[in-house]
């Protein structure tokens, strides 16, 4: 990631006030030690201005030793990492357990003590950053230490964190993705897309909403190009980021 251009100079500045205002962030509330990812499913570190990893310049972790951002599978491991995939929203770790604001008892079943404890997590509020094209990153603000008022300290500024975590991923991802122009999927590209992610073929879909199995295939390979991706595998899995398909009902 270098800085070739005065816009990616700019955007690149603008990340790094962000990564010192989540570390701010962090030491105001008596969580000082941060962990940041754009993106969960790849191993690769987010960077400064400088090339080198937010992690090794701005962000410290309890263990300074252990460098994760190195460790490829450490995202697999991390029970952090596994229940920021379950919540949209921000939680926290206290004394042994995940909660929220409400009941989340998926959130709430994750074995997470003796992994925190591995890595030295005696409490922590991590907030997901779920963003377009279906990618999550996410801020881990933790102490070595147990925090006693944790869950005041979590209902009081939860937003605050949520929103610097979302803007710092969000500022981030900015440099590594081109979506090309928008794309807007009619009612019956978005009908089709969800009965073929459902499964169905082209004739099932036609009997379905009543249209000929040719038309289907149409309005399929349509918003295929809209997308601009290739096939019907492609372009189910680019709507379903985009929010259009979701788990709603047909």
């Amino acid at each position: 990631m270098t800085a070739t251009t005065g816009e990616d100079r700019e955007r690149l500045a603008r990340v790094m006030d962000l990564a010192l205002r989540v570390r701010e962030l962090g030491a105001e509330l008596g969580l000082p030690y941060v962990a940041a990812s754009a993106d969960i499913s790849s191993p690769e570190p987010m960077l400064g201005p400088d090339g080198l990893p937010l992690a090794e310049t701005t962000f410290q972790w309890l263990d300074a030793g252990l460098r994760y951002w190195r460790d490829r599978s450490f995202a697999l491991r991390a029970p952090f990492i596994l229940a920021a995939r379950y919540a949209a929203e921000p939680f926290f770790y206290h004394q042994g357990r995940f909660s929220s604001w409400r009941p989340l008892p998926r959130l709430e079943a994750i074995p997470v003590a003796e992994a925190a404890e591995d890595f030295g997590v005696a409490a922590a509020v991590i907030a997901p950053a779920y963003l377009t094209g279906g990618v999550i990153g996410a801020v881990v603000w933790a102490s070595a230490e147990p925090v006693a008022d944790l869950p005041a300290l979590y209902a009081a500024h939860a937003d605050r964190l949520h929103g610097a975590a979302l803007r710092l991923v969000s500022a981030y991802r900015d440099g590594l993705t081109d979506d090309g122009p928008l794309a807007r999927l009619t009612k019956r590209e978005i009908q089709c897309l969800k009965w073929a992610a459902a499964g169905k073929t082209d004739a099932d879909i036609g009997q379905i909403i009543g249209i000929s199995g040719p038309t289907v295939r149409f309005h399929v390979q349509n918003a295929a190009l809209k997308l601009r991706v290739a096939g019907r595998a492609q372009a189910i899995h680019r709507a379903t980021g985009l929010g259009y398909l979701g788990s709603a009902a047909f």
